[in-house]
């Protein structure tokens, strides 16, 4: 089951009051459209994120991450739509989900009640019940009432059966204001699924004070370190970040004493004040006897997703003087990413020498530091 993200973000946004568009603003740390692609792009049930700009932010595009596709949108919400289905075709998608870019605090649970809907429905979309006494207005005056049962505010992502969303949009021959109403149009039924507060809508000025107060309230950043070292021992290969790296000698260790996914898992622990891999995996256990570090890996990273946090970043530093580790680095990055089940640009790995200082100079051994950064919001 394959599942792929449209992030809607072609409008203008003029009623914001400023001279860039709306998902281009500033929102804490990011912008809104930093937002928003991360809320998809960190979920391990997204395997592709498509981001649809207005021809005159194509310029903008490079500021983006290098693993979203960014397309061209039309001159309606519908157009653009299209434009982000049509570009997701080739590969087909078991189910796409339509968000607007201009929602940057959707969270994960929204995002996973959409897809669990979409095991029994066509359609799945998050929305809040209507609270409020709604009134008709004339000349600034009340001019009656409307009864608010049954009444729901829709809001996004909405999300659908890759083909038969795709074949709803095609067969569109008018306007529509969301994709709730094309899959209507189409003849497919539309689960509603619980919304949030805090996935608001960003369309005027005071929206972005409202959202601001949503992220320094519920934002929670975990920093975590780890260290590791391992001697060298007869050998002639060592197992570094995932990756099988020839060399003279091996790593000695209870497992396979990947020194660098080792001080990875702890950095991630620790980061949870979950202390370290020898918690969770005692040496003293004969089951992991020369286990592979990426079942160490994968439960800290389960465990962080477990606990709502996503993994922001990773960086790894190996000290040693040999192997040479550059000519692996991209490798390693990838596997440490598909182990931890996020985007390859978002875990860095390095080496550096000691300068044939200390135990590592001497070539007795590799260490590794790496750091963590867990975000819960």
């Amino acid at each position: 089951m394959t599942t792929a993200a449209i992030i809607v973000a072609a409008g203008r946004g003029t009623r914001v009051g400023a001279d860039l568009p709306k998902q281009w603003r500033p929102l804490g740390a990011m912008r809104v459209i930093d937002h928003s692609i991360a809320a998809f792009a960190l979920h391990p049930a997204i395997d592709a994120v498509v981001v649809v700009l207005h021809a005159d932010d194509m310029a903008l595009a490079a500021s983006l991450p290098a693993t979203v596709q960014v397309v061209t949108g039309g001159a309606t919400r519908d157009q653009s739509v299209r434009a982000g289905l049509e570009a997701l075709a080739a590969r087909a998608p078991d189910l796409v989900l339509i968000h607007d870019g201009a929602r940057p605090l959707v969270s994960a649970m929204v995002i996973d009640r959409v897809i669990a809907a979409l095991d029994h429905h066509a359609g799945a979309a998050p929305a809040l019940e209507v609270s409020d006494a709604l009134w008709s207005g004339e000349a600034g005056l009340v001019s009656g009432t409307r009864d608010r049962a049954g009444l729901y505010r829709a809001q996004t992502p909405q999300g659908f059966r890759f083909a038969q969303i795709l074949a709803a949009h095609r067969a569109l021959a008018t306007a529509a204001a969301d994709d709730v109403e094309v899959a209507r149009q189409a003849g497919l039924d539309v689960a509603i699924v619980a919304g949030e507060e805090q996935n608001l809508k960003i369309t005027r000025a005071e929206d972005f004070d409202r959202a601001r107060a949503y992220l320094e309230r519920t934002m929670d950043i975990r920093l975590g370190n780890g260290f590791d070292v391992h001697a060298f021992c007869a050998g002639d290969h060592v197992w570094l970040c995932g990756v099988r790296v020839p060399h003279d000698k091996a790593l000695l260790g209870h497992s396979d004493a990947d020194v660098g996914m080792h001080a990875l898992t702890d950095a991630i622990y620790g980061a949870m004040a979950e202390g370290d891999i020898g918690r969770h995996f005692p040496p003293s256990d004969p089951q992991w006897k020369g286990a592979a570090s990426h079942i160490f890996l994968a439960h800290a990273a389960n465990l962080a997703r477990a606990r709502g946090f996503a993994i922001s970043n990773a960086d790894v530093t190996l000290i040693c003087e040999r192997p040479k580790v550059g000519p692996h680095a991209g490798a390693m990055q990838h596997e440490l990413a598909r182990i931890m089940g996020i985007e390859t640009g978002r875990v860095s790995v390095k080496a550096t020498t000691s300068e044939q200082l200390g135990f590592t100079g001497r070539e007795e051994g590799i260490a590794a530091i790496a750091t963590a950064t867990l975000v819960k919001s």
